[in-house]
C-alpha cells in the first residue's frame, strides 16, 4: 500500500510541470485570455508564472527545498484564487461557472500544496 500511496507525490509534482510549460508554449495566448487587464507586461507574468511551476515540480521530484517550493506554490495558488478566479466567478455568465471550477480546484491544490509541505517534504531546512 505504501508504493502505491507514494505515487501521490509523482502524481501531485508532473502536472504543475505541465501546466508550467504550456505557459510556456502558449503565453500570448494566456496573457490575453488570464492576465487581469491592471497588471502590465501581462505575457512576461505568464513566463514567470510557468518557470515558477515548473521549478516547484522540479524541487518536489528532487526533494531539494521542497517545503520552500511547495509552500510558495500555495501562496501563489492563492494568490490566483483571489486576484482572478473570485472577481471573475463574480462577473456573472457563463465565464463565472469556468471561474468557480477553477476557483476550486486552485484551492484544492493550494490544500495539497500545504499538506505536502507540512507532512512529505523532505527539506527540513525551513522548519
Amino acid at each position: 500500500m505504501n508504493a502505491f500511496l507514494s505515487l501521490g507525490r509523482w502524481f501531485f509534482a508532473l502536472p504543475f510541470s505541465l501546466f508550467g510549460l504550456l505557459h510556456l508554449l502558449e503565453g500570448e495566448t494566456m496573457a490575453q485570455l488570464v492576465v487581469p487587464s491592471y497588471l502590465p507586461f501581462k505575457v512576461l507574468w505568464v513566463y514567470f508564472t510557468g518557470i515558477g511551476l515548473i521549478a516547484a515540480a522540479i524541487s518536489m521530484l528532487l526533494g531539494k527545498l521542497d517545503k520552500l517550493a511547495t509552500t510558495l506554490l500555495a501562496i501563489f495558488l492563492l494568490l490566483m484564487v483571489f486576484m482572478l478566479h473570485i472577481p471573475n466567478a463574480m462577473a456573472g455568465g457563463e465565464a463565472a461557472r469556468l471561474a468557480l471550477s477553477t476557483l476550486l480546484k486552485d484551492i484544492s491544490l493550494a490544500g495539497g500544496a500545504m499538506m505536502y509541505a507540512k507532512h512529505y517534504a523532505q527539506d527540513t531546512k525551513y522548519t
